[in-house]
């Protein structure tokens, strides 16, 4: 038997109900409501090649006063669609000033997060290979205008125990760890700068593609700047204090163990300059 077919109702567009500008039973405003976890192509800039294509996850919101049942979530999508060739710090507050005029909201949020490739010679050899930081971008826009703009990034590096070079005949304990930084800043700057500033605050920088001769070199480069986990991260502070650019940090520096069933941490925060 042919399926039936049943009539589809439908309304002229300016007939069809708004149903989120209906007011709320409840008169309790909402901080954020919005989209979360969308997986989003985008171009950031490179400051080698110029711009660098990556998938991104990404969060957006605005405010919601009582007077309003619902927001309206496909606005967020079309503000996307239209930002997504050219995301960077620059544009960062472009896009929450059109979310908060979009969506006639008082305050916007975005949070932004993606792998970010840097192609990278070998110390000796030159190899070349391509190596992965996750950066992710935060930022705030409230009522009075005022933005809130927060870069983190994520960096591996290679640390060799200071402690247990010095009891040891032969040898020390070294691992992989992970570096977290977050800046507010005052002036553009490049992720790269910022990655280099970490790296070089480490025992040794993590690579991709190592060679015999390369091996040998940063076995011994991080056995002759043995680092704590404190040693890092007061570092990396130290640099960044150094840094009229950047007005508030936060550092985290974390050791996956190789003898241990624990990671050692460390975390170091600023007072925001001039508060």
């Amino acid at each position: 038997m042919p399926a039936r077919k049943f009539p589809i109702a439908t309304l002229p567009p300016a007939e069809i109900a708004d149903v989120q500008n209906h007011v709320s039973p409840r008169t309790i405003d909402i901080d954020k409501v919005g989209v979360k976890n969308i997986s989003y192509p985008i171009v950031v800039l490179d400051k080698f090649k110029g711009t660098q294509h990556t998938v991104a996850r990404i969060n957006m919101y605005v405010n919601l006063p009582h007077r309003h049942k619902g927001t309206h979530m496909s606005r967020f999508i079309e503000i996307l669609s239209e930002y997504r060739r050219d995301i960077s710090l620059k544009k960062i507050g472009a896009i929450l000033e059109e979310t908060r005029r979009r969506l006639n909201a008082q305050s916007a949020h975005i949070e932004m997060s993606f792998p970010y490739f840097i192609e990278k010679e070998a110390p000796v050899t030159r190899a070349r290979g391509l190596m992965e930081y996750i950066c992710n971008f935060k930022g705030s826009l409230d009522e009075k205008g005022h933005r809130d703009l927060v870069v983190g990034i994520t960096v591996p590096i290679t640390t060799l125990c200071p402690c247990s070079k010095e009891i040891s005949q032969v040898g020390a304990h070294n691992q992989r760890g992970e570096v977290r930084v977050q800046v507010r800043y005052k002036r553009f700057f490049w992720i790269e700068d910022l990655i280099r500033l970490v790296e070089e605050s480490a025992s040794c920088e993590v690579y991709a593609l190592l060679k015999r001769q390369d091996e040998k070199f940063v076995t011994e480069k991080a056995y002759s700047n043995p680092m704590f986990v404190e040693d890092v991260v007061r570092e990396i502070a130290h640099r960044l204090s150094q840094n009229d650019n950047f007005s508030w940090y936060a550092i985290e520096s974390e050791n996956f163990e190789s003898i241990h069933n624990h990671s050692a941490y460390a975390y170091i925060e600023s007072k925001e300059r001039g508060a």
